[in-house]
């Protein structure tokens, strides 16, 4: 039975291959979501080894935080806009919850998330989320969680809807994400530390929007992870 399930599986690779999200590659039995050479090849940040990484520097002065870091460099053009564009855009969050993964086992003997104890993802607006039918920052959350074996708390939520901010000026995503987001149930983070993420991080206008409603809640500290850095 298991025979013919394999050859089954085999002839309806040939017409519907799994294709990597990184490259367009067909995938191998033993890949998933992004091939072993995308894997190889991705531009790895390292600024969990590093405090004074360019995350860092971008949002100090801004908001108060303990660790700032992205996973990967986002060039346009490359794999990593590929990623971006799959899990955004084609209905394809694994790809978050795998480099969750990924980035988790990379961050578990850092320095970084030493006293982390809870994870918080940047919210999409419901309507938003809703069209999309997910929140791709939420799946990067849980996988990190899996490998950190540090929960998930959704209680951050955005309660006004905005534009994208593609083609905002720095100054422009600012104001616009002013006043936008709303934490349920504060008083259960107080004096924790907390993990805030997202996708990727360009002005830093929504982490610094999200960040300064966490520091309502008395005694949370903040670090900040994200997917991809855009240069």
């Amino acid at each position: 039975m298991n025979a013919i399930l394999r050859y089954a599986e085999d002839f309806f690779s040939l017409f519907f291959p799994e294709l990597c999200s990184g490259c367009g590659k067909n995938l191998y039995k033993s890949e998933s979501l992004i091939c072993t050479e995308c894997i190889y090849h991705l531009p790895y940040t390292n600024f969990h080894i590093d405090k004074d990484n360019r995350v860092a520097r971008q949002l100090w002065g801004r908001i108060p935080f303990n660790h700032a870091c992205a996973y990967l460099y986002f060039q346009k053009g490359l794999r990593v806009q590929n990623l971006m564009h799959q899990l955004k855009y084609n209905n394809k969050p694994g790809v978050a919850y795998k480099l969750g993964e990924m980035y988790g086992m990379q961050l578990l003997n850092s320095e970084m998330v030493r006293d982390i104890e809870v994870i918080i993802p940047v919210p999409l607006h419901p309507a938003r989320q809703k069209k999309r039918g997910y929140n791709q920052s939420e799946y990067f959350a849980y996988g990190l969680s899996n490998s950190l074996k540090i929960p998930v708390n959704l209680n951050l939520s955005r309660k006004v809807y905005t534009q994208t901010q593609t083609r905002k000026s720095r100054f422009m995503r600012y104001e616009n994400m002013k006043e936008v987001f709303d934490i349920a149930q504060g008083h259960n983070l107080e004096n924790k530390h907390a993990l805030l993420v997202d996708d990727v991080i360009t002005t830093g206008a929504t982490i610094e929007a999200c960040a300064l409603e966490l520091t309502k809640i008395a005694g949370l500290k903040i670090s900040i992870a994200t997917i991809a850095f855009a240069n």
